[in-house]
């Protein structure tokens, strides 16, 4: 089966509840951004491909509830993920003290090898903004997890995050090919996203079925 892409990538987003998840996935997948949207309930997801080094690069984007409750939910999609986006927000400190319970939580459902992102969104609240730059140079230098400020609503470096954490999924591709290495992440995607199929092939019939965007509202 001939395929329109040369690499596809599960990413899941997660963290506390309000923090912007969703948001930061709208404006990632839809480029816009709303100031009511819904809490998230369970799952919701979206697709984007993009070109990386001339590589067609297909990622499938999956925000995850962040509430407690919801939690035996969302476990099952972090299985076969190729990255993890943790998301905190910048107007609330308790949301970065939280991410290690977060790291932790990855640990158990994730392969090792998953790539790890700190995204710091509603950096554009500057005058509310409870975290430092030194409390995330801290926090990445303790887990090893590189960080971003972003933000939703203006679009600041939303886009830059997920073109980092792929341009280091196929770095480490490639990297594991010259060595011989049969990487989880190969060309065409992970196990999980190809041998899977059936899940998100129906997940992106439903999307282009009802293709809704946050931009109509």
């Amino acid at each position: 089966m001939n395929r329109d892409y040369d690499y596809m990538f599960k990413v899941v987003l997660i963290g506390d509840s309000n923090v912007g998840k969703s948001c930061l996935l709208i404006r990632f997948a839809d480029d816009c951004f709303t100031e009511n949207y819904i809490t998230t309930i369970g799952v919701d997801f979206r697709f984007r491909t993009m070109t990386v080094n001339k590589d067609t690069v297909k990622l499938q984007i999956w925000d995850t509830a962040g509430q407690e409750r919801y939690r035996t939910i969302t476990n099952a999609y972090y299985r076969g993920s190729d990255g993890i986006l943790l998301v905190a927000d910048a107007t609330n400190r308790k949301s970065l003290d939280n991410i290690p319970d977060w790291l932790s939580e990855i640990e158990k459902y994730t392969d090792d090898e998953v790539f790890k992102m700190l995204i710091v969104n509603k950096s554009d609240l500057e005058e509310k903004t409870e975290i430092s730059d030194d409390d995330l140079k801290k926090f990445s230098k303790l887990h090893g997890v590189p960080y971003m400020w972003t933000s939703a609503k203006s679009g600041i470096n939303v886009d830059d995050s997920f073109l980092k954490m792929t341009q280091s999924l196929i770095s480490k591709r490639e990297l594991d090919e010259e060595s011989g290495h049969k990487s989880k992440t190969g060309k065409k995607g992970t196990k999980s996203t190809l041998e899977g199929s059936n899940l998100f092939r129906n997940a992106e019939k439903a999307m282009n079925e009802k293709e809704t965007s946050c931009c109509n509202n």
